[in-house]
């Protein structure tokens, strides 16, 4: 599932970002606000929901959100700071399908996103968590991954390096894919940590008795 984020506030645009890619969605946030409705209606296709922000530089979520509306029936969140009871109303009745108030507890944010897409899918949408490969079992709703009746915990990325090789089973997943898609390409990351975390992994499979399912290509990256 791919969210859109429309945030000003570098801090809050962060955190959510950071919130929804732990919870293994695909996030896009913007950055640049002169343009917004014709971008998310861009990239609507293959995008799922908008999380939009009311108070924005030169132009209101509320207008925005009228303007994608006209084109698109893609979910829309508002999430903002304004509290009043008349723009809540306001923000249903220009097509938002929830309204959201900072500061929002992220347990509760992520139950609301869950809801919409579910609603909005009308059926369609079924929250894949649980991925197979030669026996082994992948629970992202549990963090864990077993193998007959074993079962490890696993920690947040090595939760996030298995959801990534699962999703791509059979294909051979770059180093630089990787770490991209765990620390969003931070320079400051060093490459190592992502050895030390496929060391620890694989650590974990060996306990549950599952000895060869990631295999290592030299030069090009991992693969199940």
């Amino acid at each position: 599932m791919h969210i859109i984020i429309v945030e000003d506030d570098a801090v809050i645009r962060q955190e959510l970002k950071t919130l929804l890619e732990n919870a293994l969605y695909k996030v896009t946030a913007l950055e640049e606000f002169t343009a917004v409705a014709s971008f998310v209606l861009e990239l609507s296709p293959a995008a799922d929901l908008v999380l939009l922000d009311l108070n924005l530089p030169d132009v209101s979520g509320f207008d925005i959100c009228t303007t994608i509306r006209s084109k698109s029936e893609i979910p829309i969140i508002f999430v903002t700071s304004r509290t009043d009871s008349m723009d809540e109303l306001t923000g249903i009745l220009k097509g938002g399908d929830d309204y959201i108030t900072k500061p929002f507890q992220a347990p509760i944010l992520l139950a609301r996103i869950a809801a919409v897409l579910k609603r909005t899918h009308r059926g369609s949408f079924k929250e894949v968590t649980k991925y197979t490969c030669r026996g082994v079992e992948l629970d992202i709703a549990k963090g864990t991954v077993c193998h007959k009746e074993e079962q490890m915990e696993l920690s947040k990325n090595e939760l996030k390096i298995l959801h990534l090789l699962f999703q791509r089973k059979g294909e051979i997943v770059s180093r630089a894919d990787m770490i991209e898609y765990l620390w969003d390409n931070q320079v400051f990351i060093d490459d190592n940590t992502l050895s030390v975390n496929m060391t620890r992994i694989r650590g974990k499979l060996e306990k549950i008795g599952v000895s060869d399912l990631i295999e290592t290509k030299r030069g090009m990256g991992y693969r199940i």
